[in-house]
């Protein structure tokens, strides 16, 4: 799914941009300022969904949406609640977010998206109000997603990151986001195998590259290890 941000605040980009980065069937195609440059891109990019803000220089989402032929897919995200009646005239607008957005708030929008596009979401999300971690057996652990129990073996972790009330299991082939805590899936996990580096983070210790300075290298994410954590850390490795 190709998508671009719409928005003339930095860090509500940059919220954006980290929230759907945590998809892999999303594609971020570009950020923009104004909606006048992101029509110039459109102009030679099609794309499937667009997260447009309301507020802009010289020009409103709406008069984004009404500029546009066939406008794609659109969720609104604003700091104004006054047009939400507005906002669901134009069938091309799927959801209206009200910043500051949480991740959670986010999920549900992604949700609404999947049931007019069943590829904009991978399976393991689509009912994430009902996501929680089941049960451990073995070499694998299994998650309840939308009342499917799926099988994830715990080699094949990477990272496990605490964010809000979700947790994100990264593994070596995808991304699930489950409802839980980290201490509750910290304590069915393999002691030999995995360490809590952070407060936000457990990490497969047989998956690190490199280590440098108060951080490790996990595939391609970078992940922060507290000074508590450091020497339990390095007492694991094989060091020479």
């Amino acid at each position: 799914m190709n998508c671009i941000i719409i928005d003339d605040e930095e860090m509500a980009r940059a919220i954006m941009s980290q929230f759907v980065a945590n998809f892999t069937s999303y594609n971020l195609l570009g950020e923009f300022y104004s909606a006048i440059d992101a029509i110039k891109f459109l102009n030679q990019n099609p794309v499937d969904v667009i997260f447009l803000d309301i507020h802009m220089p010289n020009f409103t989402g709406f008069d984004f949406i009404q500029t546009i032929k066939n406008p794609p897919h659109v969720i609104l995200v604003t700091s104004d609640r006054n047009f939400a009646i507005e906002a669901f005239e134009y069938e091309c607008i799927v959801d209206y977010l009200v910043k500051p957005i949480t991740e959670s708030r986010f999920l549900k929008a992604i949700h609404k998206l999947s049931l007019l596009k069943p590829q904009a979401v991978p399976a393991q999300i689509k009912s994430e109000s009902k996501l929680e971690i089941d049960e451990f057996a073995d070499e694998n652990f299994y998650i309840n997603i939308d009342r499917r129990l799926i099988k994830i073996n715990f080699n094949s972790v990477n990272i496990i990151e605490a964010k809000g009330d979700y947790i994100h299991i990264k593994t070596e082939n995808k991304n699930y986001i489950v409802h839980s805590t980290l201490k509750k899936i910290e304590d069915k996990l393999p002691k030999d195998i995995f360490l809590k580096v952070h407060r936000s983070f457990i990490i497969n210790t047989s998956k690190i590259v490199d280590i440098e300075d108060n951080s490790v290298l996990i595939a391609k994410d970078v992940v922060p290890v507290s000074r508590s954590n450091r020497t339990e850390l390095l007492n694991r490795l094989n060091v020479l």
